[in-house]
């Protein structure tokens, strides 16, 4: 064969593998539309030492809304092959399915979650037949424990609405608001401020909260100033921004509650969630999921170093289910890119992964359903012997 023809087909040949290594932003394959991200800023990650107490006094659930395996291996890919929940040594997987249903939603995953009880889908906080049930938070404040629950949604959305407020309803944001009167747990934080102020009956809850004993801070400042009692912190109207645009403040706001919470010789439960991860999902957007975890995974990364600094908090993180039906298709590790498609614009119905890390990390092991993570936490919670 003539050279010049080999050295041209060689050329050619080259030029099409490099073309097909090459990860662009988003390109068509049969009828999939392949998203692809390329991570330029990698950050680092920490590590922790297994903890030498026996017993859990503090209990912190960390749910990434949405967030299934593949999402947690998407960032792991883009942060060049490593995250803080690789520090996890106890790993267990969690059935998600509601009461009526097998793709469940956050109202009916949240119930079960944090009151032992599957509903029906869309419920928060009751039966299936729309009776209240207690909470985590309401364990452990009839153990005299702090509670906390901080999110990047608004508060009254389904994930932590199940941990304050009871409706069959998770759209009923305004009755929901209303609950958190009653609802007793010491810091809250997330957005939402316009379920509470700009409402239909012309309440002002923050005043109301007010009236019984809540701080209401309006800002990450004013949040700053408060050292001690109960806090309501709406930042903002609706949801918080997405990451990277809100910056620290999720983190900010979750070693806050820590320092709080940890005043309490007793102890504390804590609910953090990445909320926003799910709404990614939903969006069908790769490079804002990926991010969104990241933010998530540097949060647990700083919880983590504070949990093995005290030596006797549980650390569990978890997803109340899986959106979008994620799959990773293409990706190296080594340049931080990651491709890959969505098969639902809703929910999955897939098993979720469950880490855990500290005291008692072993009783989350295994395969189970999201209902037995109440009677889990709870007899830790209730643990006299702590």
């Amino acid at each position: 064969m003539n050279k010049k023809v080999v050295i041209i087909s060689w050329l050619l040949c080259f030029f099409l593998f490099q073309a097909e290594s090459i990860f662009s932003q988003e390109y068509t394959s049969g009828q999939s539309k392949l998203q692809c991200y390329t991570e330029l800023n990698p950050y680092e990650t920490i590590v922790v030492h297994p903890v030498k107490g026996q017993k859990a006094k503090n209990v912190i659930l960390m749910i990434g809304d949405g967030m299934g395996l593949n999402q947690v291996s998407a960032a792991w890919i883009a942060n060049r092959g490593r995250l803080n929940i690789d520090n996890f040594k106890h790993i267990g997987l969690m059935r998600t399915y509601a009461a009526n249903k097998l793709i469940t939603d956050s109202g009916a995953a949240g119930t079960a979650m944090a009151t032992g009880k599957k509903t029906n889908y869309h419920s928060v906080g009751v039966d299936t037949s729309g009776k209240e049930l207690p909470s985590l938070t309401d364990v452990a404040k009839d153990q005299g424990l702090s509670t906390a629950v901080v999110v990047t949604c608004g508060v009254t959305d389904a994930t932590p609405a199940t941990f304050c407020a009871n409706n069959a309803d998770r759209n009923m944001e305004e009755e929901l608001a209303a609950d958190f009167l009653n609802c007793g747990v010491d810091f809250i934080f997330g957005g939402g401020r316009k379920q509470f102020v700009n409402r239909a009956d012309g309440r002002n809850l923050l005043n109301e909260l007010s009236a019984i004993g809540y701080k209401t801070p309006i800002s990450l400042e004013q949040l700053d100033t408060i050292s001690s009692g109960r806090v309501v912190a709406l930042i903002e109207d609706g949801q918080l921004p997405l990451y990277p645009e809100r910056g620290q403040l999720y983190q900010v706001a979750v070693m806050k509650s820590l320092d709080m919470m940890s005043q309490n010789k007793k102890g504390f439960f804590a609910m953090f969630e990445g909320s926003r991860i799910d709404d990614c999902g939903h969006w069908h957007d790769i490079p804002k999921l990926v991010q969104e975890v990241f933010d998530f995974d540097q949060s647990i990364g700083k919880v983590l170093q504070w949990a093995e600094n005290d030596g006797e908090t549980l650390v569990i993180v978890l997803a109340d289910h899986e959106t979008g039906g994620f799959t990773i298709l293409d990706g190296r590790i080594a340049d931080g890119a990651v491709c890959g498609d969505f098969s639902t614009g809703g929910h999955s119905g897939i098993l979720v992964p469950v880490y855990a890390y500290g005291p008692q990390a072993e009783e989350f092991t295994g395969i189970f359903e999201n209902s037995a993570l109440f009677s889990k936490i709870s007899a830790i919670l209730k643990n006299p012997e702590k």
